[in-house]
């Protein structure tokens, strides 16, 4: 799992969510309202959102407009996630089940407390491997 985590409000730009992406290498990021999970955002669909001529010499005004969306108008809504208590098998089964390439974690309450990618599910796997060799 992925932590800290960072999470972004329903209400910030997509402006902000750019300069996230754009200074980290986090391909998602979690949307949360009253420290509670209520979607998730990645990368491609900021991509889609966004025009491709934003941030160059050939932005124009409305370009630039298209930044100025609020999260909530492209993030998914109530995203499929493992609790803080599953192990990285029900993670494993839920991401293969939903063709999903990560989850959120969140714990009893329903704060985001991290994410859980292929990569980690990966990374568990090789030390399992390293550890019966």
């Amino acid at each position: 799992m992925s932590t800290p985590v960072v999470t972004v409000e329903m209400d910030d730009s997509l402006r902000e969510v750019r300069h996230i992406f754009a200074n980290t290498h986090f391909h998602h990021l979690l949307v949360a309202e009253e420290q509670r999970l209520v979607g998730i955002l990645s990368d491609r669909d900021l991509f889609k959102a966004i025009s491709p001529r934003s941030g160059t010499p050939v932005e124009s005004s409305a370009d630039a407009a298209l930044l100025n969306k609020k999260v909530h108008q492209i993030m998914t809504r109530k995203p499929i996630t493992v609790t803080d208590t599953d192990n990285i098998g029900d993670a494993w089964t839920v991401l293969e089940q939903h063709g999903l390439s990560c989850l959120p974690v969140v714990n009893a309450k329903g704060a985001p407390v991290g994410i859980i990618s292929w990569r980690d599910i990966l990374a568990a796997a090789r030390t399992i491997i390293r550890d019966h060799d």
